[in-house]
């Protein structure tokens, strides 16, 4: 490899991709967010609406979350690789209205026609409920799906073949010729390696919810055409749980640009941190085993390998993405806003919501907890101090940058009220679990309401940070863009990493 990778410019297209990316996501989050705040209320008796009205809000806010947050971390991956890897803009844009136009056929599936099979749509369930509700829903709701994963797997086409011409193929991505000896002693940058990951993992991922959707679609047009229904939930799951953890594989691009950036200190990348995301794409192909440890009819042996994946999978790069952070960092005199201060908070939200995931991950734990409240709390710390963290630093970085527009005091007053309040959002869904509290539920008893309520009025205050942080940057997105290689407010030219 060469001592140093020059960074290709930013074309216009490109930063309205991107940008268009970011206004969609946070402008779905507003609204998935205030879908979770719906159902708070709810268990918690303040707003009172029907089982089916529950169910879709549910369907759509589980389905819809993620999604969301892939949008804004596929925006990051993608503004940060096409500076190493030429990327066509034309493909970033196809992926925003697959997402689009899948968006609507999900809301018209649930809203409309009354899917509510959530977003785990166990085969064959939804082939019963068609019964009831006709088939129109469930058909809008899979082929959405499929709109979705379609735009995805063309981005990271876009993404393996760019990277492969470049680097002398995939394993070159993940750093083979360094960690073999067989290049220098630094290997491609880390929006590359990042990348290279999702390509090869979500790809996996898509293709197994494909699978699954495909047979649902086929077995409700003809019920003699089936599948195993175990089967069907592990590639369910395998789907779920890959593109969920991809989410913050990709946004992690802009914690190792950005920090570096504003350090004027090149994340390098080690043969340890090589090795590290190598054995993150292999493990995240095989954590989404510890949601099967609850059903006897699987293999022994399958489920202790899901214990053990689970156990490993959040050390390689999360511990050597945080020590990293922690290292460029020090003493380095960085200047502290909103994009370094954000992307810096995401590392704490990425290892607490950690560690009650690795405590799910225990057989024993997993068939007392799995099914409470315990699951949100441990997602939506990794989701909303971490991925969505990373996404809104990106945001503020990318107006900074490409619209000379720095924040002030209530920036930074909104991302920390929006961070004590998700700490309560998540303290409560955690706590609740601990007591029993069953997730998926639309009526609550008693003795599960005050942690209800508590959730509730957190949730309504980081509605109200998140609707302050979309209004900050769709209409400071109207100043003029500028390119980064003619300067920002980081007063730095174009990192040369070395």
């Amino acid at each position: 490899m060469a001592s140093e990778v020059t960074k290709y410019p930013v074309d216009s297209l490109t930063k309205k991709g991107v940008a268009a990316h970011l206004t969609v996501t946070i402008l779905l989050l507003i609204v998935l967010m205030s879908f979770g705040a719906i159902m708070l209320l709810n268990q918690a008796n303040l707003v009172k609406v029907t089982p089916t009205i529950f169910y879709s809000v549910m369907t759509v806010h589980g389905a819809g979350m993620v999604g969301a947050a892939s949008l804004g971390g596929c925006a990051v991956l993608w503004y940060f690789l096409c500076q190493y890897v030429p990327l066509n803009p034309k493909i970033l844009m196809i992926n925003l209205w697959m997402s689009v136009i899948g968006v609507v056929l999900i809301l018209l599936g649930v809203f409309g026609f009354g899917f509510t099979d959530a977003w785990t749509f166990l085969y064959p369930l939804p082939a019963f409920s068609s019964k009831f509700y006709g088939t129109t829903g469930p058909m809008l709701f899979f082929f959405g799906l499929l709109f979705i994963g379609v735009g995805y797997l063309i981005v990271y086409l876009e993404m393996g073949i760019k990277i492969s011409r470049k680097y002398g193929g995939l394993f070159n991505g993940l750093g083979w010729a360094q960690i073999f000896g067989k290049g220098g002693d630094y290997g491609p940058p880390g929006a590359v390696v990042a990348a290279t990951m999702n390509v090869i993992a979500n790809s996996v991922g898509i293709l197994a919810g494909a699978f699954v959707i495909v047979a649902s679609i086929l077995n409700i047009i003809n019920p003699n055409i089936q599948i195993d229904p175990l089967m069907a939930k592990e590639f369910t799951y395998a789907f779920g749980h890959i593109f969920a953890n991809c989410t913050i594989y990709m946004a992690v691009a802009g914690v190792y640009e950005i920090l570096a950036m504003y350090t004027k200190r090149p994340w390098k990348s080690n043969k340890v941190f090589l090795i590290a995301w190598n054995f993150s794409t292999l493990f995240t192909l095989m954590i989404f085993t510890h949601h099967l440890l609850m059903d006897f009819a699987v293999p022994h042996w399958l489920l202790i390998m899901g214990q053990i994946f689970s156990y490993a999978n959040g050390l390689p790069v999360m511990v050597v993405t945080a020590y990293g952070a922690l290292m460029i960092i020090y003493r380095s005199g960085i200047k502290w806003d909103m994009p370094s201060g954000l992307m810096f908070l995401s590392m704490f939200g990425w290892v607490a919501g950690a560690i009650p995931a690795v405590i799910d991950a225990t057989i024993v734990v997993n068939h007392v907890m799995h099914n409470t409240k315990w699951v949100p709390g441990h997602f939506h710390t990794y989701m909303g101090l971490g991925v969505i963290i990373m996404i809104i630093g990106f945001m503020y970085y990318y107006v900074k940058v490409e619209c000379g527009r720095r924040e002030n005091e209530f920036d930074k007053v909104s991302a920390a009220i929006y961070s004590v309040f998700f700490l309560g959002l998540t303290g409560s869904f955690l706590y609740a679990g601990k007591i029993g509290t069953p997730r998926r539920w639309a009526e609550h008893l008693p003795n599960w309401i005050l942690s209800d309520r508590v959730g509730a009025t957190c949730a309504i205050i980081i509605i109200m940070c998140t609707i302050f942080f979309a209004t900050r940057f769709i209409f400071r997105l109207n100043s003029q863009q500028r390119n980064i290689s003619s300067g920002n407010d980081l007063n730095e030219k174009p990192l040369m990493v070395k």
